[in-house]
């Protein structure tokens, strides 16, 4: 399939995709397993729904924002490896949950946790950009949105056998406290992880030494900004599952061991997702011939966003399970489309960049609607939805506009 000269290079880039998936498998076992529960675990400090949704969109939005910071930073100074190492070190507020005392420092470390993925994740990606340049983008970062996916699974499923396990109805801060505790063990796989892909492959940029795509010049295209725009509507309207969470605990739809374990469903599909969605966008591009074809694929979600809160917020048991796939979708898409893209139309030299403009306009989608449906939940659940459903048929007009400028041709000026 490929150079026999290339199959080194091939193969190290595997690698590195594969131990950067340990990474973030044991990253997610740590902070996603504290985000299933961080709702109901708030709730039980009193917080309300609005100041919920405060500290998350708060949280979502400087771990997005300083991206713009932390990828301007990594292509500047080439330091993507430090940043890397800086942002996985943060992970350290995740166990740390177990000592807060208030609400207010519950809310500190679940805000930490947000900044170090935002310090880290620029650089990162262009790692795993420059390592799927030898296997495909799609599939590299589909692969390892599916390892990372494992980890999101496990994570929740920790805290649903200690509830288990526990046995009371009504759970109180104590028994968070003793999940929390439990996630020392999955931070320091974080750094171990980390390290040995350091000494594996510490100059990435080798692997993507000469594959300059034809058509892709240093500078952010049109494309670039309209794919950017879509993304920042199209995660406007999109629920985060802190509030579903909130949701399941506040209207006694689901027991306190269920909701993590809902959210490990989620999870579960989100990998499944990440790896069909992934190899389908490489074999668009490839079947026609353009890098940016497989954009197509980003008009799913309008459709699966708006429909998952007509499932998720009802009464009925088997429709929050569909509303909750549709949830897990969505997020694979996601991680998958929206991060491999940024490979396609960005050159090298502005890769960091780019990923750091997409994150922070993606940040700030996620501080917004979270404050949005927040506000919108504590007075009706009817206004959620009907906000969802408007904000997606925007999304959705924004979308034709960018495939329209994609289904041009190859975009002689990208």
């Amino acid at each position: 399939m490929f150079p026999k000269e290339m199959s080194d290079a091939r193969k190290r880039a595997f690698n590195l995709i594969i131990l950067f998936g340990l990474v973030s498998l044991f990253g997610d076992i740590a902070y996603e397993g504290a985000r299933s529960v961080n709702g109901p675990y708030l709730k039980l400090f009193a917080v309300n729904a609005a100041t919920l949704g405060l500290i998350a969109g708060v949280g979502e939005f400087l771990g997005y924002a300083l991206r713009l910071v932390s990828g301007y930073l990594s292509d500047k100074t080439k330091s993507y490896w430090f940043l890397t190492f800086l942002g996985y070190g943060l992970l350290v507020s995740v166990p740390l949950l177990s000592l807060a005392g208030i609400w207010q420092i519950a809310a500190l470390f679940i805000i930490l946790e947000r900044i170090g993925k935002a310090i880290r994740s620029p650089a990162r990606d262009t790692i795993l950009s420059q390592a799927s340049s030898q296997i495909g983008t799609g599939f590299g970062f589909g692969l390892h949105e599916a390892m990372d996916q494992i980890g999101a699974v496990a994570g929740p499923l920790i805290f649903t056998v200690l509830f288990l396990l526990i046995g009371k109805q009504n759970l109180g801060i104590t028994a968070y406290q003793k999940g929390y505790a439990l996630l020392w063990v999955p931070f320091l796989l974080v750094m171990f992880c980390l390290i040995i892909a350091y000494r594996r492959v510490p100059h990435p940029a080798v692997l993507e030494a000469g594959q300059k795509k034809a058509g892709v010049a240093d500078k952010l295209s049109k494309v670039f900004w309209l794919y950017t725009l879509f993304t920042f509507v199209a995660t406007l309207g999109f629920c985060s599952f802190i509030l579903l969470a909130f949701h399941f605990k506040s209207a006694n739809i689901l027991p306190d061991a269920q909701i993590p374990l809902y959210y490990a469903i989620a999870m579960s599909i989100d990998a499944v997702a990440a790896l069909s969605v992934g190899k389908l966008y490489d074999v668009m591009k490839s079947h026609r011939n353009n890098h940016n074809a497989g954009l197509n694929l980003l008009g799913v979600i309008p459709f699966v966003t708006l429909l998952m809160p007509l499932f998720a917020f009802s009464q009925n048991h088997i429709f929050v399970i569909i509303g909750v796939l549709c949830w897990g979708i969505v997020m694979g898409i996601h991680e998958t489309i929206m991060r491999s893209a940024i490979a396609d139309i960005t050159s090298l030299n502005k890769r960091g960049t780019g990923y750091g403009i997409f994150n922070t306009t993606y940040g700030l989608a996620v501080f917004l609607g979270s404050v949005l449906l927040g506000f919108l939940y504590d007075r009706s659940i009817a206004f959620v939805i009907a906000a969802i459903i408007l904000i997606e048929c925007l999304a959705l007009i924004v979308f034709f506009y960018m495939r329209r400028e994609v289904s041009k041709g190859a975009m002689g000026d990208i």
